[in-house]
């Protein structure tokens, strides 16, 4: 088994205090976070830092860690005779199973991972270590950046207290009140996002499928027209079919919020007959003459 110096990981001396070993890991964790680094090994880095402040932060482990002794960083090692009765819990490992073993694996196996920084270890999380629950968030976004996509950044809490920024990519055709699983950053356990929309000032949403308000004259209605519908994808014409009434939905199909697995939404235009609010003497004129010859009875039992 192969020695790794916690202490140098975190660029700390073997006396220092607890408080300083925190004020390290925060310091070295923000350095290294794979979502902000730019440094060129920032995964395995990061991974490392976490692994030392997992050991050192708990007093328990500190102090098995001490026990070990001091080696040289990578220097193969076995622990002293009697360390893993003491620290061991009753657990176990045979003098054969040390060969290869790595030294977080020793921890995990003696105390399991309760760690300061949280149960999730996140890629390259090792077999048996149980996974934090996901920490809940949610995010407002806009209509458009729901029908195209968008990203959001933001800071997690990890146990300790520690802040870390995660860039989510939400995918174009989110909903709302859906939610989005994203895998842990080996900080905090992974993420259970709900997706808000906002509202829209045109468009209202039932599930990927859109609703807009669409005004028609009573002639439109009555004797149909091509009009121009707006969709979050661009303006399109929609046809009007004669005798159409106010609050039927007239269906754009796929206009709505797209689905990446399957069939987009659709767009749903809802009429609405209007009148003029102050119509002019040949509107009056040409409204009494219809009123003269009408028959229809829009109250009349259907």
């Amino acid at each position: 088994m192969q020695y790794k110096d916690y202490y140098r990981t975190l660029e700390v001396e073997r006396s220092a205090s607890a408080d300083e070993i925190k004020k390290a890991y925060r310091r070295l964790a923000r350095k290294y976070h794979p979502d902000v680094s730019s440094e060129k090994d920032a995964e395995e880095r990061f991974k490392a830092v976490n692994e030392a402040h997992e050991v050192l932060s708990d007093p328990e482990k500190r102090a098995a860690y001490d026990r070990l002794g001091y080696y040289s960083q990578g220097q193969d090692f076995r622990p002293p005779p009697g360390w893993e009765r003491q620290f061991g819990q009753g657990g176990g490992f045979r003098a054969e199973d040390l060969d290869g073993l790595d030294l977080g694996d020793l921890f995990s196996g003696l105390f399991g991972r309760r760690g300061a920084a949280g149960g999730a270890r996140g890629p390259g999380r090792r077999p048996g270590a149980r996974a934090a629950p996901p920490l809940e968030a949610e995010a407002t976004i806009s209509l458009d950046e729901a029908f195209r996509g968008t990203e959001r950044t933001f800071q997690i809490s990890a146990a300790n207290g520690t802040q870390y920024p995660v860039n989510v990519r939400i995918p174009a055709g989110a909903t709302d009140g859906s939610r989005l699983r994203v895998p842990s950053r080996g900080v905090a356990g992974d993420i259970s996002l709900t997706i808000r929309i906002a509202p829209h000032p045109i468009y209202r949403c039932e599930g990927r499928n859109l609703l807009v308000d669409l005004p028609l004259r009573p002639d439109e209605a009555a004797l149909g027209a091509s009009v121009e519908v707006s969709t979050p994808a661009g303006a399109v014409r929609l046809k009007v079919r004669p005798g159409t009434s106010s609050g039927q939905r007239l269906r754009l199909a796929g206009r709505g919020l797209p689905n990446p697995k399957g069939d987009a939404g659709d767009l749903y235009a809802v009429v609405q007959i209007r009148v003029p609010a102050e119509p002019t003497a040949e509107e009056i004129e040409a409204y009494q003459a219809l009123a003269r010859v009408s028959r229809f009875d829009p109250r009349a039992p259907r």
